[in-house]
């Protein structure tokens, strides 16, 4: 048996410098797409370390901290977790933490999905983006992306 999640994660918007966004299939909710998205490893775990690791393990792109940089936005979300996905942590967790990055990349990066955790990717200008994911808090980061785009 898996030990539960920590209610505490990264969300990574994806883009490109002219503001498109990378979008992910989840494979066990066909028609749900979002960003980048991962729990921490352990309570100790940097955001960092695991923004470059779920942004690795989903995609396949590395940040070298050069040309492909991970930007901490210093912003959190607390939201409520999908009751679908509450079996994932400790009994009675209800509310997840989700800080929030960026990292800008070329439009041909190659990109390898997880088969285990998405289906399919897109990119689409960050309007549409927006529109398409599942969550909220997703959405509105993709939203503000703008006020991102120069750090």
């Amino acid at each position: 048996m898996k030990p539960p999640k920590i209610p505490e994660s990264v969300l990574v918007v994806i883009h490109t410098s002219d503001m498109e966004v990378l979008l992910l299939e989840r494979a066990d909710r066909p028609g749900f797409w979002q960003s980048v998205t991962g729990s921490l490893d352990a309570p100790d775990e940097p955001l960092l370390q695991t923004a470059t690791r779920e942004l690795f393990e989903e995609t396949g792109i590395r940040a070298d901290g050069e040309i492909i940089r991970l930007v901490d936005w210093k912003l959190s979300n607390v939201y409520e977790i999908y009751p679908v996905w509450r079996h994932r942590y400790a009994p009675g967790v209800t509310h997840n933490t989700e800080h929030v990055f960026s990292v800008r990349v070329p439009r041909d990066v190659a990109i390898t999905l997880s088969p285990r955790e998405h289906l399919r990717y897109a990119w689409l200008p960050y309007l549409q983006a927006a529109d398409r994911c599942f969550s909220s808090s997703n959405a509105e980061a993709i939203l503000e992306l703008p006020k991102y785009m120069e750090q």
